[in-house]
């Protein structure tokens, strides 16, 4: 039987653990409570990262694509700049972005950084290079509302610092095997492609290029064969094919289509000119931002452009023919820069680089006319200089080779340092190494 002594003592140490219970129980409702705090402030926190990755992901790719279309004009970087902000404006604006719209306000500049490039990891800098190709957007911090945040420090938590996040994007062109081919081929010279050299398949930026033969013209495949791809339904997938409105992604070879097809090549190349004839319309396939060209047009002598009886020279881009100017790439280039930019004239209902085609650059080595089976070197880009006469046996297409222009494929892997179709994509973001000034090291917020 217990003792009075023994009982005496259990009961003291019973009434003393009341108090411990007290404390234990405030210590585990004040680290509930920071929990919950912390889980939902964190919540928040992730939401908007997402949020705020999402905006500057779009702006540094509408950028990068507007920079595309600009390059080569004037006010590039404030073109360029404007159009990256413009998309984050209107992605800060979506439903549920409350929060998000009222930091970013009427004033983008303040909020966000936008930077441009020669390479995707720089150096960054505004305005940026001449020659720039991508384009990064970079939140430095987003400051968050905290609903315990300000609590949950004052209870010891200070180190978690301000509540805010941050986020950088960077974006730029990547070469592409494309799919929305003219149904055009092109003869080039396999030995002749040095790339740093600025040659591809025997070709230079800006040489002027007999795309299509005429009638009575020298063929460089031989007799019968004017240069047209068989894409599958004759004179039609021609008509479709200049007018922009087949997809085919080629392999190894490619067939070529025998015939001159003079009204299926007017018909459809001219859309690109807005002129329109037979079914095509300007709803299914609209002008270019810039339409003008050069009257009267160019000629061929055999495979040698011509231009009021002078044979078309090439200097860096820009035609003339005995010391007489042409309307070139470069005109057109500066034109539609300037149409982008809202500074000068657009075609209405126009398009960007509607008078660019992608053509197959072939091995016509011992081909000989007719329909022929053609190994592919590559793909060219082409501009096309001035719309095709419709009359009588004449259907040449004359373009110039341009290094660079858009694609419709998958994107490679590599940024863009070469030539040939290219895709606006998403890059990772590198950042200078704060341990050495010499390097850049992959951000943790792209």
């Amino acid at each position: 039987m217990m003792n009075l002594q023994t009982q005496w003592s259990l009961m003291a140490t019973a009434r003393r653990q009341k108090g411990a219970v007290s404390v234990l129980m405030a210590i585990s409702l004040v680290a509930i409570t920071m929990m919950a705090a912390l889980a939902l402030d964190g919540g928040h926190m992730l939401l908007n990262k997402t949020r705020l990755q999402n905006a500057v992901d779009a702006a540094a790719l509408s950028g990068a694509k507007t920079l595309s279309q600009v390059a080569g004009g004037s006010n590039v970087a404030s073109t360029t700049r404007t159009a990256a902000l413009r998309t984050l404006t209107l992605n800060a604006g979506a439903e549920g972005n409350d929060e998000l719209e009222a930091k970013v306000g009427g004033s983008p500049e303040d909020f966000a950084v936008v930077e441009l490039a020669t390479k995707v990891d720089g150096p960054f800098d505004y305005p940026g290079p001449t020659d720039a190709k991508f384009v990064r957007v970079s939140v430095p911090s987003y400051q968050l509302t905290g609903f315990f945040w300000g609590a949950v420090q004052a209870l010891g938590a200070g180190g978690l610092g301000d509540k805010a996040v941050a986020a950088i994007a960077t974006a730029g062109p990547s070469p592409t095997s494309p799919c929305d081919l003219a149904p055009l081929m092109v003869c080039g010279n396999s030995a002749a492609y040095d790339p740093d050299a600025g040659m591809f398949w025997g070709y230079h930026f800006g040489d002027p290029v007999v795309l299509k033969t005429a009638a009575g013209d020298k063929s460089p495949i031989g007799p019968g064969n004017f240069q047209l791809l068989d894409f599958g339904s004759g004179g039609k997938s021609v008509e479709d094919g200049l007018a922009g409105g087949i997809k085919v992604c080629p392999g190894d070879t490619v067939k070529t289509e025998p015939g001159n097809k003079v009204g299926p090549t007017s018909h459809g190349l001219n859309t690109r000119f807005g002129i329109y004839k037979g079914p095509v319309n300007a709803s299914d396939y609209p002008p270019d931002l810039v339409t003008t060209s050069s009257q009267p047009g160019l000629k061929a002598n055999g495979l040698v452009p011509e231009y009021l009886g002078q044979t078309v020279t090439s200097s860096d881009g820009s035609l003339s023919a005995g010391g007489i100017g042409i309307l070139d790439y470069n005109d057109w280039r500066a034109s539609t820069a300037d149409c982008v930019a809202g500074v000068g004239s657009c075609q209405s209902g126009g398009v960007f680089e509607r008078r660019m085609l992608k053509v197959v650059i072939g091995n016509c080595t011992g081909k000989d006319g007719g329909s022929s089976s053609i190994p592919v070197l590559g793909f060219g880009c082409y501009f096309v200089v001035q719309p095709v006469d419709d009359g009588g046996k004449d259907s040449e297409i004359f373009g110039q080779f341009v290094q660079e222009c858009e694609g419709d494929s998958v994107a490679g892997p590599e940024p863009s340092t070469n030539s040939g179709p290219q895709i606006i994509q998403l890059y990772k973001t590198y950042i200078d190494d704060p341990d050495d000034p010499n390097s850049v090291i992959p951000s943790t917020d792209s």
